[in-house]
């Protein structure tokens, strides 16, 4: 069984784990926020539960297919496959069992157990890539190591918020998970567009890649670290909402230099610029909350989650499912849609954060976005699942 396709490389299980999983966390946020019904741990804010599973559960997935594939072409790491990628997916499968299932396992064991269970994931995971990585020749690939030890303390911190019934505690927890993923997103991604965006331009015989600044991208993910120490550690709003705006302006230089524009008909590279755009408008919203109080403090998360992140991942889903899998770099109908739908659910999921205008545009936008890993589901499964085609020369 372990020696089938499903388990030669981390996509695959990844993947299609966390597509399933986002319409079935959609579904069972929509219910508790409509009160249709509630949510596992009744003392914690439903938000709080949300929270944790986008981040631990459904971006968790995604993440880790995305880097643990990437690492063995980009790093020259060795490729975690079979046994030791099965137990990296019964890890991830354990703790959304003893997430969901926490008022029945409380009472056939104590509450520690499945709390502990569901924070194994990330600690495996550096203990399977830390030995690979001190070989590497690019020492800057060890900067995933600390990244993954946050998102481990994030995960240990937020059950204890939930043990002592601290929900500052517990929000805190999730956003210094978030700021993880930023860091991870502005480094890899930072990488990664605009090397994509070179190799489209020379095959649209448009130019060259644009060199890289090493001290620009240094200052861009120094300046996001600087804003999530002052925001994690409530500094005045005024050093919060400078700082964000610092990272905007930054980010938005770094993001205009690769010329994204100059590709806009290559959707794969498009998505990821799209991406970033809505990183920059992030950045912006998080400033205007905190200077002005405009907007609802929440927006910013919102633009980074569902723009930001959501656009990356389908963009680097559908290139890694195609490429990995020995398909041409042909975009998919159904997955352009989705690249659509996803821009769409962005600005349907800030609206709230902006006037206001009801429940049932959240509603809408949590629809939109589940429906998008639902198209990609339905259009890869097969794939993910089979052999890979023989490569084209």
């Amino acid at each position: 069984m372990l020696s089938s396709p499903l388990w030669s490389s981390a996509f695959r299980p990844f993947y299609l784990l966390g597509s399933l999983y986002a319409p079935l966390l959609i579904a069972a946020w929509l219910g508790a926020f409509l009160e249709v019904w509630t949510l596992p741990l009744d003392h914690v804010l439903p938000r709080l539960q949300h929270g944790h599973e986008f981040i631990f559960g459904f971006s968790a997935a995604i993440i880790i297919g995305i880097v643990l594939t990437a690492l063995p072409s980009w790093a020259g790491t060795e490729e975690i496959h079979g046994p030791r990628l099965a137990l990296l997916v019964a890890l991830w499968l354990a703790g959304r069992i003893a997430f969901w299932a926490t008022p029945w396992l409380s009472l056939l064991m104590p509450p520690l157990v499945p709390a502990a269970l569901d924070c194994l994931l990330f600690p495996v995971v550096f203990i399977m890539l830390a030995p690979q990585l001190l070989r590497a020749s690019n020492r800057l690939y060890l900067l995933l190591l600390p990244i993954l030890l946050a998102l481990f303390v994030a995960n240990v911190a937020y059950y204890h918020g939930v043990f002592n019934q601290n929900p500052l505690q517990t929000w805190q927890a999730l956003r210094l998970a978030l700021y993880a993923i930023i860091v991870l997103y502005v480094l890899k991604g930072g990488v990664l567009a605009p090397i994509f965006t070179g190799n489209a331009l020379r095959e649209k015989g448009r130019g060259d890649q644009v060199p890289f600044k090493r001290w620009l991208d240094v200052v861009s993910v120094g300046a996001v670290l600087a804003l999530a120490a002052l925001d994690l550690a409530a500094a005045p709003a005024a050093w919060i909402g400078s700082s964000a705006l610092i990272c905007a302006l930054l980010h938005a230089w770094r993001c205009a230099r690769w010329q994204g524009w100059r590709v806009a008909d290559v959707p794969l590279v498009l998505v990821m610029h799209l991406g970033f755009a809505w990183l920059i408008v992030a950045f912006v919203l998080k400033a205007v909350a905190e200077l002005t109080g405009s907007v609802a403090e929440g927006a910013w998360i919102h633009a980074f989650t569902v723009g930001s992140l959501g656009m990356m991942m389908l963009g680097l889903m559908t290139r890694v499912s195609l490429r990995h899998t020995g398909r041409p770099l042909i975009v998919p109908l159904a997955m352009r849609i989705t690249f659509a739908l996803m821009f769409l659910a962005t600005l349907l999921r800030l609206a709230p954060g902006i006037n206001s205008p009801g429940n049932s545009v959240i509603g809408l936008a949590a629809i939109l976005w589940a429906s998008c890993f639902a198209i990609y589901f339905q259009t890869f499964w097969k794939a993910l699942v089979s052999p890979g085609l023989p490569r084209s020369r």
